[in-house]
């Protein structure tokens, strides 16, 4: 593809996310599928892009004093703007001549002479001129929002959650590309055994510390590799896989993962079992079950069995205390995975933030009788914010005195994780910066052994005097 060619498809992509909210890592694997793309092609793609979305606030702060005088810009145009200036400032591989004269040439192709001019001009005269800094908005944390390109309510909150320091290391990480980390299915190999393997094939990896199944990988395309073809990897990040190796699932188990879709956890589970037992998969779309189903295939696993429910209404299918474990991943924000999602972070509010801690919190309610006495509960998210994370489980703790977070998990959990700040008495909050990890929050539960709410010696009582009667 030519390199006018794939900046069309890059502005192409950048305008219908911008102006229709449509899905970046969808588009971008249509347009990568339609027009077979290269390696090389996709590489840039991406970086065009994802690097564009990211930093999407700090490029319209930057491009708005030399369009000031201009009349209103159609979105392209602006998309066309921000994406030649992404390049110009952060890609240091492209030159500036080159960015500027096929931005003019898709100007006059998509507009006319004019608009041509006006982009021709105004990425000369930033060439020429340079652009403001920053440091000249006064107020940090506007300042912060700006050059991390974070809305402003999300950043503040952030503060107010984790402090400034916390929130920059934050906001600055979730800017840098993340390395690709794949889990290895231990039902058909070891982690040594891939590693041999992709390092005879000049692949560059090391093992996860995090996680005892995952690889990171820095050079090489997994993607084609036979390793993840015949199911042998799953692409998955390091922190979701500390939820399949906490939860304490064993062969034979009957286990429930109530919000599956896509299906890495529901399978890492399904891997420990090694493929005895039952994972029960259930997810809201019959479209995103289908992606469990596939998965559980591609990997080998017989024991999963999915199903499309609301988990909310999961007591209706099952009785109570039929599970040993349960795992509720639940629907978040998704502001944990904003470096993959760039689009993720304009496109939440706070509004929906308390929405989503309201279902969170139903769906606990609704899930929790059907584990076993004995049994084990995991919650989990991909996002940082507190009131989807720690206050949904201490809202539930303060409702259900008969449950409590199971002191063991912390001791179980890596050591590298356990002076973390994010750590509190309700669970692990990873931030990006910690392990160059997505954001991720988990903590198990259990039913508290030492119980008693009076109902029991009620009953006692009762049986007693009967007795005597």
């Amino acid at each position: 593809m030519s390199n006018e060619a794939l900046r069309e498809t890059a502005l192409e992509i950048l305008t219908r996310v911008g102006e229709n909210n449509s899905f970046s890592h969808l588009l971008m694997n249509q347009a990568i599928e339609k027009k077979g793309l290269a390696h090389r092609d996709t590489g840039l793609l991406t970086e065009i892009v994802y690097g564009t979305l990211q930093r999407k606030v700090g490029l319209q702060y930057l491009v708005a004093p030399f369009i000031v005088k201009q009349k209103k810009l159609k979105p392209w145009v602006l998309w066309l703007l921000y994406m030649s200036v992404y390049q110009m400032k952060y890609l240091d591989r492209v030159p500036d001549h080159a960015v500027i004269h096929e931005a003019v040439e898709i100007a006059k192709k998509k507009g006319h002479k004019g608009i041509a001019s006006m982009v021709n001009g105004v990425l000369r005269s930033m060439q020429r001129n340079g652009t403001r800094s920053f440091e000249e908005i006064e107020d940090p944390i506007e300042r912060l929002a700006t050059e991390t390109s974070h809305p402003l309510w999300m950043v503040k909150r952030w503060v107010d959650m984790y402090g400034l320091e916390e929130t920059k290391a934050m906001c600055f990480t979730n800017l840098e590309t993340k390395s690709m980390s794949v889990r290895v299915n231990t039902t058909k190999y070891t982690r040594s055994e891939i590693i041999e393997r992709l390092t005879e094939d000049e692949f560059d990896v090391e093992p996860s510390s995090l996680a005892n199944d995952g690889i990171l990988i820095f050079k090489g395309n997994i993607l084609k590799h036979e390793l993840f073809r015949n199911g042998g990897l799953t692409i998955q990040d390091e922190s979701s896989m500390l939820v399949g190796q906490h939860i304490g699932v064993s062969k034979g188990m009957e286990v429930l993962d109530a919000c599956s879709a896509p299906g890495g956890k529901t399978t890492h589970m399904a891997e420990y079992m090694d493929n005895e037992g039952n994972v029960t998969a259930y997810d809201l779309h019959e479209k995103k079950v289908r992606l469990v189903k596939q998965k559980a295939e591609q990997l080998g696993l017989t024991n999963v069995t999915t199903g499309a429910a609301d988990s909310r209404a999961l007591r209706d299918k099952h009785d109570d205390h039929t599970f040993d474990r349960i795992l509720l991943d639940a629907p978040c924000s998704g502001l944990g995975v904003v470096r993959g999602k760039p689009d993720i972070k304009y496109s939440k509010s706070e509004e929906d933030i308390k929405t989503l801690s309201r279902i969170q919190r139903e769906l606990l309610e609704s899930v929790s009788p059907l584990l076993k006495e004995d049994g084990k509960l995991m919650y989990s998210t991909c996002t940082v914010d507190v009131q989807e994370n720690e206050q949904v489980i201490q809202s539930f703790l303060q409702d259900h005195p008969e449950w409590e977070v199971d002191a063991a998990f912390f001791e179980e959990l890596p050591e590298e994780t356990k002076e973390l700040p994010g750590v509190s008495p309700f669970g692990l909050q990873l931030f990006p910066q910690d392990f160059d990890t997505d954001g991720f929050f988990l903590t198990r539960l259990k039913r508290r052994s030492d119980f008693h709410d009076g109902s029991n010696e009620a009953r006692e009582h009762t049986s007693n005097e009967t007795t005597k009667a």
